[in-house]
């Protein structure tokens, strides 16, 4: 597993901070005053340079013990299920405090969270973490095979809304292909756009003619897709249940009728409609919209 983000060196400039309020100090406070106010304001500097996150060190100690019970829980799994668990809830632990404590944004980090939860049969949370893996790893064949199984063994079986189907299968390019990917393409076709309206002012040959409309549909069709990505993708709040039931309502509060006759279960994602602190309006991927406590689940990019 590739190491991200390591912690930056401790400024030099609060010391020099410190060294310039002494001087100008200097003349009004007695010498053993100043000299406690500058180690007073020293140790407050360091500790909030501190503060911030893991260090380096501690990063990578938490990854190679992580790594090594995850293993090692593997490796028991089949002979040993309850030390397998144990070994990998303690995985677990060092991995999300690489995340929450040590800032750390790595699509193999996610993937293997999601797998520890997949292992601790917490759908909910795995659907969750695969997701955010396939924010920083679109393309990972095994991370695509390892959702789709999770989701499968959802509960709640919802179908899509027959719009995002068709939306998907006529768009293949811009759900299936990384934006890396649909940049390189579009460069491509971009520049062989120009080639062809180069030769057309020399040359009136038909096929001159083809490839400029073919690559001028292509340059449209990736560049439009890029351009969503940028100026509407933050528009598409997505996220997953992590309860193991969940109580849809009407409303934004208890006392509001549920709105199905069964909970929604772990796993269920959705699209945030609206945020009222405790509550969220959700829209399911069927189409249908409810009410359900915001401490029920969470975003993918919420991270």
């Amino acid at each position: 597993m590739r190491f991200f983000n390591p912690l930056a060196p401790i400024s030099q400039e609060p010391l020099l901070l410190v060294s310039t309020v002494r001087c100008r100090i200097n003349r009004f406070l007695p010498e053993y005053v100043i000299g406690l106010i500058s180690l007073f304001c020293l140790l407050v500097t360091v500790g909030m340079s501190q503060a911030g996150g893991l260090s380096d060190l501690e990063k990578k100690e938490l990854l190679n013990q992580g790594s090594i019970f995850f293993q090692q829980a593997t490796e028991i799994s089949a002979a040993d299920p309850a030390g397998a668990r144990e070994l990998n809830q303690k995985a677990l632990l060092r991995f999300e405090r690489l995340v929450e404590e040590g800032n750390i944004r790595n699509g193999k980090l996610f993937y293997n969270i999601g797998n520890i939860h997949f292992q601790l049969r917490d759908i909910g949370r795995a659907i969750l973490n695969y997701r955010r893996a396939a924010l920083y790893l679109p393309n990972d064949l095994n991370l695509r095979k390892n959702l789709a199984f999770a989701q499968s063994m959802r509960q709640d079986r919802l179908e899509e809304k027959q719009q995002e189907k068709i939306l998907k299968t006529l768009f293949f390019f811009h759900y299936d292909l990384s934006v890396k990917v649909r940049i390189i393409i579009f460069a491509i076709f971009y520049v062989g756009l120009w080639f062809f309206a180069g030769l057309k002012i020399f040359s009136r040959r038909p096929f001159i003619n083809w490839g400029l409309g073919i690559t001028l549909l292509i340059v449209i069709l990736f560049g439009s897709s890029l351009i969503s990505d940028k100026y509407f993708a933050g528009d598409n709040l997505q996220g997953v249940l992590l309860d193991a039931e969940v109580t849809a309502r009407q409303g934004n509060s208890h006392s509001y009728q549920p709105s199905f006759k069964e909970p929604l279960h772990g796993g269920t994602e959705f699209n945030l409609l609206e945020d009222r602190g405790a509550w969220w309006q959700i829209e399911l991927t069927d189409g249908r919209t409810c009410w359900i406590p915001a401490q029920s689940g969470e975003l993918v990019r919420d991270i």
